[in-house]
């Protein structure tokens, strides 16, 4: 009798047993059963005027017959709370039956054109719900801006000479470039030097800014094309022949860029390069900081092209780390080219005699950017892009 008992009570208890031991190995099914939060990032332009807000929608797997919650909170990253966007917290609820719902966020205005930034939206805490994304980021476009001050350290030069009288002028005080004084150049071609940018007119190019002309490089797919950058000319609105010119500027210095300051010969429609002539007033090879060249281009009596020129290296510093005028000496008989007041390519019309002159004629002003291209090779892993020149101004003098 005993024994009978002492059976049933064990065979009782490992009845328990296992049934304990199959129950606990399933999950919850509430939890299996809970809809799955995600949250989506955001990219938007910043405006220079106004605030703008950013929308992070917060989705649910499935609606809910219950009302489920979530904590947000914002956390800065390269967006700084307070300074790029208005810190937010609190807890967003979606009604029964329902998917969709969003968190804004509001990002400040501002003008200056930087690198984008970034800040985070974070949920915690689920109340009937799982969290399957918990972190959204938010991307400020700031690349397009229109305000980018520069140190105007440098050398500078004067409005006056003895002896001349200023004829023509820009010193980017507007808000862009007049169509009166200036022409945009289009297209990536190469430009018969196998450069590797698009020029565009775009303002993310070209624009003034803080009284500076800025053209732009950037590493961007546009066209057929890896790189963008603008071209400028005065061809057909502001030609001169002979004087003094002074260009104020800063050039990047990155391996594979090609900034030039130049002109051509007005009739090179008619009579083609190298024959209408070409004054390089400064190049430079980005791999080469301290060093800028100057150089003449004309037509030789054989037909090819002849090339007188000089280089200029700094003792201390780069042309990317301040102002310097880049300037020519130009009359009947002779031209120089300056930096900062220093001659260092002289040549006489004797020395450039070899075919028909062509520098007794009226020039056109190029001012360009060029990635890539025979002479400088392309950018490689050291170059960091946008890469700029600034302009301060282009001053044109005469003799009285």
């Amino acid at each position: 009798m005993k024994l009978r008992w002492l059976f049933l009570w064990m065979s009782c208890g490992l009845q328990m047993v296992f049934s304990c031991s199959k129950s606990s190995s399933n999950p919850s099914p509430s939890d299996g059963n809970q809809p799955a939060i995600t949250v989506s990032d955001v990219t938007l332009a910043r405006q220079p005027r106004q605030d703008i807000s950013f929308r992070f929608y917060v989705s649910l797997s499935k609606a809910s017959s219950q009302t489920v919650t979530v904590h947000y909170a914002t956390q800065a990253g390269t967006a700084l709370a307070g300074k790029d966007f208005i810190p937010d917290s609190g807890i967003l609820q979606f009604p029964p039956g329902t998917t969709q719902a969003y968190v804004d966020i509001t990002v400040k205005a501002d003008s200056l054109r930087q690198a984008n930034q970034e800040f985070y939206l974070v949920l915690s805490a689920p109340q009937q719900a799982t969290l399957a994304r918990n972190k959204a980021t938010g991307v400020i476009l700031n690349q397009d801006l229109p305000y980018l001050p520069t140190s105007d350290s440098g050398y500078t030069t004067p409005m006056s000479y003895p002896g001349y009288h200023l004829v023509w002028h820009d010193e980017f005080d507007e808000t862009g470039l007049s169509d009166n004084d200036w022409n945009y150049e289009i297209g990536g071609n190469g430009w018969g030097n196998q450069e590797l940018e698009y020029y565009t007119s775009r303002p993310q190019n070209v624009f003034i800014s803080d009284g500076k002309l800025i053209i732009e490089a950037r590493k961007e797919s546009y066209g057929n094309n890896s790189y963008t950058s603008a071209r400028i000319t005065t061809q057909g609105k502001h030609e001169f022949q002979y004087g003094r010119i002074d260009i104020r500027a800063k050039l990047p210095v990155a391996t594979g860029m090609w900034p030039a300051l130049w002109m051509l010969g007005s009739n090179i429609k008619q009579v083609g390069w190298p024959q209408c002539g070409e004054i390089d007033i400064m190049e430079l090879i980005g791999k080469n900081p301290r060093e800028v060249v100057g150089s003449f281009h004309w037509k030789k009596a054989d037909g090819s092209e002849g090339t007188f020129n000089n280089r200029y290296d700094l003792t201390q510093g780069d042309f990317s780390q301040a102002f310097h005028v880049f300037s020519l000496l130009w009359d009947a008989d002779s031209l120089q080219i300056l930096v900062d007041d220093i001659p260092y390519v002289k040549a006489s019309r004797q020395d450039l005699s070899d075919g028909p002159y062509p520098f007794d004629q009226p020039f056109f002003f190029i001012f360009n950017v060029a990635v890539g291209g025979n002479w400088p090779g392309p950018p490689d892993q050291t170059t960091s892009f946008p890469q700029r020149m600034f302009v301060d101004y282009v001053r044109v003098f005469q003799k009285n």
